[in-house]
């Protein structure tokens, strides 16, 4: 699992701060009787770290860890430098610093939330002088990052404490937050070295978008002799004839172009709009990536722009204004800032498209708590997820306090019943609103049921619909209208309204009952599967369990954070045809659609289906 780039640190009840070890990420597999210890793409650290690889035998569990493997200089400050030269320094300070539990003794503990899996671990680890338990901090992010800084440390790690252990995932519940800008580049060539410089004068660097080698830069910075005459004779073996661009950039000197298979990290100040880094300082090769990280793994930050679309934009009238609504003043910040870049939609086209909405999405979040999905710089940045409202809100924002058992702590979530909350909230960075199944006074039961069609990488959106109509074709054998939306991602949720009339527990069951009788009929492309690895990666995941208090889906009418900016929209039965695709309803032309076609989805909120009713013709089926 990996973490996102984030830029500023914050303070919040629902995340733990670590520090990031400027160090190799390591896999210990000790699940069987010998011992595996891997870098990130499958090199042996068995041979090269053997003083740690030693100390696996004082563990008394079977266990897969991760981890790093950190160096420390002779001021006890972890160095990447020093740990690239463990050959020449075999008397190296190194820890291996353990900080996820990823399987224990013949359970995988991956769907646990994070804060049980460090619990496990912590009593599960037998520390030693090489391995470390890597602690934490809870909330006090602003407080530990300063601590990170005071120290002269690379920064820190932040992560959501209930996240699942996701493989091969850059996810946003885990962000790194560095105090410099730091990333990989591919080495492709280097130019001839001037005055008294020795063996090379700059690195050409390259970087991977969407699939494609593009020069990012070059740097003649960050060497040392030695590093100099090393670099340069493993750089003379994978010589090549011509430029491995497919457009050659211009160089000062003349370049001797090289295979593009030497991953170095660089750090820089800045990266250009045309993806160039500004300032780029060489910080070492990284032996433990390859170029296939490079290029399976999208960058981290999206720098590199695609020619600009024509398009006919909407004028934002000001970069900052202030609205009078519903009598509440509300002062607008950032409204040229760009929120999704390939479709040069900006934070004040997104705050005109819910007013103009607001009629209609209004009532489906009325007395709603909201988890608020905030994306403050745009959809390509890191985003972060908050649930309490904080002291900062206006008080005139509706809030409702929720007793949280995981935090032993009340939490005050906001509440979205006006145009001016609306304004506010996507001010604030909400692009998408997460509302829950159930409506103050009455957190209990909820007031509608959720059929969400989930689909994996390898479905298509045919496959979403065919699983939709199956759905359909169970309703009405028991006599059930279902309502049917696009989540404005890849699936399709079905909402059954049961106006607060049965439990939550009830509302579940009775849905896992339906999804039974959906998987029964197209059990080839369905699965009741709920864990990822377990999981066919080729079936749709027929999702009964947003049925439990707490849970949140994106509303009817709301935008969704994802390149085309595509809406969570109502669909009539008869309009689910193959060929239909979420992006075909957006911020372009959903309040058209929505008002030729009426609230659709205004049903979910009215009279409940009979439960008792239903089970009986289920039974006669």
């Amino acid at each position: 699992m990996l973490a996102k780039s984030s830029d500023d640190a914050f303070d919040d009840e629902e995340w733990i701060f670590e520090i990031k070890w400027d160090g190799y990420r390591a896999v210990a597999d000790l699940s069987k009787k010998q011992p595996l210890f891997y870098s990130r793409n499958g090199i042996s650290f068995l041979s090269k770290f053997d003083k740690i690889a030693q100390d696996f035998i004082q563990q008394k569990h079977r266990m897969i860890l991760d981890g790093e493997i950190v160096a420390f200089d002779e001021n006890g400050k972890p160095s990447f430098q020093l740990l690239q030269q463990i050959g020449d320094n075999p008397d190296l300070a190194l820890t291996y610093q353990v900080f996820d539990l990823l399987w224990l003794n013949g359970h995988s503990t991956e769907e646990l939330p994070l804060i049980q899996r460090k619990e496990l671990l912590k009593d599960a680890l037998v520390e030693t002088d090489l391995i470390k338990f890597c602690d934490h901090v809870p909330e006090k992010g602003i407080e530990f990052f300063n601590q990170m800084k005071n120290m002269q440390l690379e920064g820190m790690i932040a992560k959501k404490a209930d996240s699942i252990y996701t493989e091969n995932s850059r996810s946003t519940d885990w962000l790194k937050i560095k105090f410099t800008n730091t990333e990989e580049a591919v080495i492709c060539g280097y130019t001839e070295p001037k005055g008294s410089r020795i063996a090379f004068g700059a690195l050409i660097l390259g970087k991977f978008f969407k699939g494609n080698l593009i020069y990012a830069g070059h740097t003649g910075t960050g060497f040392n002799a030695l590093s100099l005459k090393e670099i340069l004779e493993r750089l003379q073996k994978i010589e090549i004839d011509k430029s491995p661009f497919e457009n050659t950039p211009k160089t000062n000197m003349p370049v001797t172009w090289v295979k593009p298979e030497i991953v170095c990290e660089v750090k820089f100040s800045e990266i250009t709009k045309d993806g160039m880094f500004r300032h780029p300082v060489f910080v070492a090769i990284r032996e433990d990536k390859s170029i296939e990280d490079l290029s399976t793994i999208l960058p981290e930050k999206q720098h590199y722009m695609e020619p600009k679309k024509t398009k006919t934009k909407k004028a934002v009238s000001e970069n900052e204004k202030e609205l009078t609504l519903n009598k509440h003043k509300i002062k607008l910040t950032n409204q040229d800032k760009i929120y999704f870049p390939k479709d040069e939609i900006s934070k004040g086209e997104v705050i005109e498209y819910y007013q103009s909405v607001a009629e209609f999405i209004l009532p489906h979040l009325k007395n709603r708590p909201l988890s608020l999905n905030r994306f403050p710089n745009g959809i390509e940045e890191s985003g972060f997820y908050q649930k309490d409202a904080g002291d900062s809100i206006p008080d005139w924002i509706k809030t409702t306090q929720v007793y949280s058992e995981s935090t032993d702590k009340n939490i005050d979530y906001a509440i979205c019943n006006d145009k001016a909350t609306l304004a506010y909230l996507n001010n604030l960075g909400c692009i998408d609103f997460n509302p829950w199944n159930a409506s103050v006074p009455n957190l209990d039961k909820p007031d509608f049921l959720v059929l969400d069609l989930d689909p994996s990488k390898k479905n298509s959106f045919d496959d979403v619909i065919e699983t939709a109509l199956v759905v359909n074709e169970v309703l009405q054998s028991v006599e059930i209208e279902g309502y049917c939306k696009t989540s404005g991602s890849t699936g399709i949720h079905i909402y059954l309204p049961v106006k607060a009339k049965y439990t939550f527990d009830q509302v579940k069951d009775f849905a896992h009952i339906l999804m039974k009788q959906v998987h029964d009929k197209l059990p080839e492309i369905t699965t009741l599967e709920r864990s990822l690895q377990k999981r066919d990666e080729k079936k749709i995941y027929l999702d009964y369990l947003q049925n439990r208090q707490g849970q949140t889906l994106a509303s009817v009418y709301s935008l969704r954070p994802k390149e085309g900016a595509a809406v969570s929209m109502p669909i009539e039965w008869d309009e689910l045809k193959k060929g239909l695709k979420p992006t075909d309803f957006n911020i372009e032309n959903a309040l058209e659609r929505i008002k030729a076609k009426g609230d659709l989805f205004k049903p979910v909120l009215g009279k409940s289906f009979d439960m008792m009713k239903a089970l009986e013709l289920l039974q006669s089926v």
